[in-house]
């Protein structure tokens, strides 16, 4: 695996208070060379299953040895676990609450360790503040040439996040909405070639109000119009041209999408 001295942050410390440039200014301590990414900190606070699905949307699109560190971590200071998972294209830091396991299946899990080893610490170690003198040092440290092995063992197992798989209809598929992006757009679990029959009609709707589409763009249908679309996840998505589907809808994370496919003479 190659090292390229990349280290991503995801977090829910928005950019009000410092934290972030203080995990920065840790990270750059111990390799002035590590070259930082911001995913995200405005991850909802607490809101593990939202961090777990935006590190999971990103992590495919760095290059192999990035170490990726996400920190919602609700639990902090308790006897939930800190862990590091080797995958096949880099490296995984966190809290053991899930929010690592979606983006571990992408990029091909090999290993979990626990973060045991107190040298690579800051010290002393906050009770409230992990980030900082756990999860940024290790991360620093990987990013420099340590071994993962220096981290901690490895154990058999991490806390994996219940994901809703979409279900095959007699005519369809049927799915849910699992995000909500900045814009209202309302993220599903139906991939997109689910919704491809290109000698078939397709039909969509949420919460059994249908909408125009899969549509090839928002703008392909007037303004205020809801639509589906593939978008950037590769999923089908639930919009509104230059409006917010989730107000539109009062939907979010749960809400049911299906997806009917028709014949052609229909």
């Amino acid at each position: 695996m190659s090292d390229p001295g990349v280290i991503t942050l995801l977090s829910d410390f928005g950019l009000r208070d410092a934290f972030v440039g203080i995990m920065k200014g840790v990270i750059l301590g111990i390799n002035p060379q590590a070259r930082i990414v911001d995913l995200t900190h405005d991850v909802p606070p607490q809101d593990v299953r939202a961090g777990a699905w935006l590190l999971r949307s990103a992590v495919p699109f760095f290059p192999d040895a990035t170490v990726h560190v996400a920190v919602v971590d609700p639990g902090v200071g308790s006897a939930r676990r800190a862990i590091l998972v080797e995958t096949e294209r880099g490296y995984l830091i966190g809290p053991d609450n899930g929010v690592l396991s979606l983006a571990a299946a992408v990029l091909g899990r090999r290993a979990v360790r626990l973060i045991e080893n107190p040298d690579l610490f800051r010290h002393p170690v906050s009770q409230t503040f992990h980030g900082r003198d756990i999860f940024a040092p290790v991360a620093a440290h990987l990013s420099s040439g340590v071994s993962p092995q220096r981290v901690g063992p490895e154990v058999g197992d991490l806390i994996e996040l219940h994901v809703p798989a979409p279900h095959r209809m007699a005519n369809g598929v049927g799915g849910e909405v699992v995000y909500v992006d900045r814009f209202g757009n309302l993220i599903t679990n139906i991939d997109g070639g689910s919704v491809n029959f290109p000698d078939r009609r397709v039909s969509v709707s949420i919460a059994n109000r249908p909408v125009v589409g899969p549509v090839s763009a928002y703008a392909a249908v007037p303004e205020g119009t809801a639509l589906a679309i593939i978008g950037s996840w590769g999923v089908l998505e639930i919009a509104v041209h230059n409006g917010n589907a989730a107000a539109t809808f009062a939907a979010g994370p749960g809400a049911p999408v299906t997806v009917v496919v028709e014949s052609r003479d229909a």
